[in-house]
């Protein structure tokens, strides 16, 4: 059961992973427009600068997941790779229990609040002339978000599932 809702919120991290690749296409496409035109035809465009930090940064975010899933975060294995399975187990599960998941949980609600209150207004990026709106920028920090603490959930649960394979083993 437990590796099953691990394969299945894996695969959703798989595929946000698979669309955050996809999106530097545009992101490449829309900084090689911009510097054609800028330079070749001193005409430089609106909207390239915040497509570019928008496409950057919801290529970033929804990669972020994917990233977890796959152990490709920034860790501190120094020290940790002479532990043993159980007790990194252990650790990691304290980390994900205690610090990752009341703070991923508490921005998840915050930004799914944030875009709602950017729908509802109207909110504008207000960075250049062409002034997007911005709650689908925001509704992809909340997917990202909500992404990363469901593989958060995702790992804390093989955390357990290695720490009830080793008490097994020893009984």
């Amino acid at each position: 059961m437990i590796t099953s809702i691990r394969r299945f919120i894996g695969a959703i991290s798989g595929v946000l992973g698979y669309f955050s690749a996809l999106i530097l296409v545009p992101l490449i496409l829309a900084s090689v427009y911009e510097v054609i035109s800028r330079y070749v035809f001193n005409q430089p465009t609106i909207w390239a600068y915040e497509i570019g930090y928008m496409a950057m940064g919801a290529s970033f975010l929804l990669g972020s997941a994917y990233a977890l899933r796959d152990g490709q975060h920034v860790r501190i294995d120094v020290v940790a790779c002479r532990f043993s399975p159980r007790l990194k187990a252990a650790l990691d599960l304290a980390g994900y229990l205690l610090l990752f998941l009341p703070i991923g949980i508490w921005l998840t609600f915050a930004l799914y609040h944030y875009t709602l209150e950017a729908y509802e207004w109207g909110e504008r990026s207000g960075e250049s002339a062409w002034n997007p709106v911005v709650w689908p920028y925001h509704l992809v920090f909340f997917t990202a978000f909500a992404a990363m603490v469901l593989q958060a959930i995702a790992e804390a649960l093989g955390c357990l599932q290695v720490l009830a394979e080793t008490d097994a083993k020893e009984v």
